[in-house]
Formats: C-alpha cells, sequence, structure tokens
C-alpha cells in the first residue's frame, strides 16, 4: 500500500453506497440538465420562429415533448437504481461484492446520465432547426421530426445500457 497514490487509497475508503447515490444522483440531475438544455435550445428558437409564422406553434410543442421525455428516462433508472440497494452489515460494506454492486450502481447511473444530456442536446438542436425550417417551409416538417425522433433514441440506448449494467449490482446477503 506505500507505493500507491493517496487518491487510490482515498477511492478504495470510500462507501459503496456513497458510489451508489453519486450514481444515481448522476442518472436524475443530468438527465434533467440534459432536458432543460434542449427545451432551452428549442423554446428559443420555437418562439422566435413563431413571430414569422404563428402556425407552427402547436405543432412544434411536440419537440419540446420529446426534450421532457429525456428527463422521463432519468427518473425511470433513478427509481430503479433505487430498488438495487439493500441493507449490508456493517462487516461486509467493502466485501468485493458490495464494491461490485455499488460501481454497478455508479457506472450505469453515469452512463444513463451522460447518454440523457447528449440526448436533450441532440433533440434540442434537431426541434430548434425543425421549428425554423417549418416556418419557412410547411412540408418539411415531418422530414425533420423523423429525424428528431432517431435523435429521441439515443437516450433509450443509454436507458437500456444502464439497466443492462445494474443488473449486476448484487449485495451480499445478511445472512453471510
Amino acid at each position: 500500500m506505500e507505493s500507491s497514490s493517496s487518491w487510490s487509497r482515498a477511492l478504495v475508503q470510500i462507501s459503496p453506497y456513497t458510489f451508489s447515490a453519486i450514481g444515481i444522483a448522476i442518472a436524475i440531475g443530468v438527465s434533467v440538465l440534459g432536458a432543460a438544455w434542449g427545451i432551452f435550445i428549442t423554446g428559443s428558437s420555437l418562439i422566435g420562429a413563431a413571430i414569422k409564422a404563428p402556425r407552427i406553434t402547436s405543432k412544434n410543442l411536440i419537440s419540446v415533448i420529446f426534450c421532457e421525455a429525456v428527463a422521463i428516462y432519468g427518473v425511470i433508472v433513478a427509481i430503479i437504481l433505487q430498488t438495487k440497494l439493500e441493507s449490508v452489515p456493517t462487516s461486509q460494506i467493502y466485501a468485493p461484492e458490495s464494491l461490485r454492486a455499488g460501481y454497478s450502481i455508479f457506472a450505469s447511473g453515469i452512463i444513463v446520465g451522460f447518454a440523457n444530456l447528449v440526448c436533450g442536446l441532440c433533440v434540442g438542436i434537431i426541434g430548434s432547426s425543425c421549428a425554423l425550417s417549418d416556418a419557412q417551409n410547411s412540408t418539411l416538417f415531418v422530414k425533420i421530426l423523423v429525424i428528431e425522433i432517431f435523435g429521441s433514441a439515443l437516450g433509450l440506448f443509454g436507458v437500456i445500457v444502464g439497466i443492462i449494467m445494474s443488473a449486476q449490482a448484487s449485495w451480499p446477503s445478511k445472512n453471510a
């Protein structure tokens, strides 16, 4: 242990429950940040383009709804990850199985959070261009909406990977 850095010694002493809690917080917090950022990008373009063509306001709200779905993905995964937490005897908190479970939930939260951040940005940018192009030419709305749906799938991929990764989280039994 003498040759290891102070960072590695510090990280080993952090409870797996702390890593789990940080992962859950990142899953929901960064997902909501991605949704908010996407709504900001889409909404500002939608309001600006609606000055020229007020007819686009109601049908382009679908872009805002797609952005909001990103936050919902984060909430769903945070609930799933929260159900993975189990009480462990103090003697087994740093057992390899506990560490694996804590790191698994942490990694799952990071994957979901940042996948949803990128998804929110992607959907927001595509929604912005959808609103602007719809104001110019209404025949482009459906074509760009299809691209927006593909962008929204990025968040679902992150959710799927996060759920698969969190399936590895199993805490030691209380009887051991």
